[in-house]
């Protein structure tokens, strides 16, 4: 329907004065390659502060606050977690009990949804629970899931969008005892780099701006690039081996991660933790949300960038979707003497969940603003499923603009991927998947260890926009012979 549109527009500006000239402007121009000079040193987050309690639990706090910015543009009204911009890394270890008190200073109501993290529903930090201007909320559970990069992000109704874009995104580092974790780089800042990426729009004013791209479906396609809040920057590298952890935090576009000269990189981690062993790879393809950890070889005294190249194919959709956009993302230079380093030939051995042993089969398909034809409805349980159990769900794009499936609570393992068996990136654990259009996807999950009957999770495209048009539903996990009595 959308492209009946774009050609009936195309049309009218025909008869319109100036319409061919604005013809040639919209489906001529060549796709964004944006080059950086990179000037700045590329900011690291800290390390949140934290505190042991009395009962051994490592206490953070949060506090969602408005603030200003410098990115070459003046002074940019942002928003940020115990700053002007995005928010310090959290850090805790598999088996401790953790605590975040998140405040809110900003005039509207906020969420804080932990993205990949297993634990209960009632600390999840979707919809359901806003925190309003001037309150609070106490999140605490024991982290029990596997080494892995994730990330903490606003998840309100209808303004997830619009709260991420102005800033508010952090890292969540769990860390676990696995001989692995300590073979790669992990020196954190130094050669165990978070690589933070969104796109950003400014208007002449020097302000973030939310007008969309014409002819684009999915939300705000920027022009610029920070990382970290970082435009153009740079990262001195003093191993010979550097691993960085990339995370989609934009609200809309789809990153292709190359080296510019078209080296191979090691993919060894993807949103849920390490792959069985090294994967060597010349790209990754991360839509919203997703994370990915590469491991980049480096010679002495070299400069190399990490690029996004084209993302989607060659059609006017993907054109307006911004997928043959590129972008420099990050230059790596290179010391002209660097410490030894090896990759390790394996990693950790992920357990295969059988879909034989499936006690549901469930379809879900993304179309327009609805999943199986229906939006987000708070009061309606879109799936009940029983606590340690494992499901099957087919998830397909039902038309030609894109969109991302995530799901939250569990990590999940793709099955297939358009009927074939899956590459490797997608071959470890996930929480986040692209979904291509016209393309059926097939993944399998375990829900174990959390029911709660009165409270949801939730399942969506992570393209923010269509969230927050209702591209949502949520499933309750109940045990055996309970039914939902969902609160709202």
């Amino acid at each position: 329907m959308r492209k009946w549109l774009l050609a009936g527009l195309a049309v009218l500006l025909v008869l319109c004065g100036g319409g061919v000239a604005a013809l040639v402007y919209f489906f001529v121009r060549p796709p964004l390659d944006v080059r950086a000079d990179f000037t700045r040193p590329l900011r690291v987050p800290p390390l949140a502060a934290s505190t042991v309690d009395a009962q051994g639990r490592r206490m953070f706090d949060l506090r969602a606050q408005p603030g200003d910015s410098d990115f070459g543009h003046g002074t940019t009204r942002t928003w940020g977690y115990n700053g002007s911009f995005l928010g310090p890394t959290l850090r805790a270890k598999r088996g401790e009990p953790v605590v975040v008190n998140v405040s809110n200073a900003l005039a509207e109501s906020t969420t804080v949804h932990w993205h990949g993290m297993h634990l209960p529903a009632a600390m999840d930090g979707g919809p359901h629970r806003p925190i309003p201007t001037g309150g609070s909320f106490q999140a605490a559970w024991t982290i029990d899931q596997p080494a892995a990069t994730l990330w903490y992000h606003p998840h309100p109704g209808e303004r997830t969008a619009t709260q991420v874009y102005r800033g508010l995104a952090g890292l969540f580092i769990v860390d676990d005892d696995e001989p692995a974790q300590r073979a790669l780089p992990h020196d954190y800042g130094v050669d165990d780099i978070p690589v933070l990426v969104q796109d950003k729009e400014f208007d002449g004013g020097g302000q973030l701006s939310t007008g969309g791209r014409f002819g684009s479906d999915i939300g705000v396609l920027g022009d610029e690039i920070l990382v970290n809040g970082t435009p153009g920057p740079y990262v001195d590298v003093h191993s010979q081996l550097v691993r960085l952890r990339l995370v989609n935090a934009s609200t809309a576009r789809i990153y292709n991660f190359a080296l510019a000269d078209g080296r191979p990189f090691a993919l060894v981690g993807t949103d849920g933790g390490l792959l069985d062993k090294p994967a060597m790879l010349d790209h990754v393809r991360l839509s919203v949300g997703e994370r990915a950890e590469i491991v980049v070889a480096l010679s002495p005294g070299e400069r190399v960038a990490l690029r996004s190249v084209r993302a989607l194919g060659s059609d006017l959709e993907s054109r307006f979707n911004g997928g043959q956009d590129a972008f420099d993302i990050l230059q790596l230079r290179a010391a002209a003497t660097l410490r030894p380093a090896t990759l390790p030939a394996t990693l950790v051995a992920t357990p295969r969940l059988d879909p034989a042993q499936a006690a549901q089969t469930r379809n879900f398909q993304f179309s327009g603003r609805e999943i199986n034809g229906r939006k987000m409805d708070m009061t309606r349980p879109d799936a009940v499923v029983v606590k340690d159990t494992t499901e099957v769900w087919n998830v397909s794009n039902g038309h030609g603009t894109p969109h991302s499936f995530h799901i939250h609570d569990v990590q999940f393992q793709v099955l297939t991927a358009g009927g074939a068996a899956p590459p490797p990136e997608l071959s470890g654990w996930k929480d986040t998947l692209f979904l291509e259009p016209h393309r059926e996807y097939s993944v399998i999950a375990r829900f174990a260890d959390y029911a709660d009957p009165t409270t949801a999770y939730m399942f969506h495209c992570h393209v923010l926009r269509h969230e927050d048009e209702g591209m949502m539903g949520q499933f309750v996990v109940v045990e055996r012979g309970q039914q939902p009595q969902l609160r709202h």
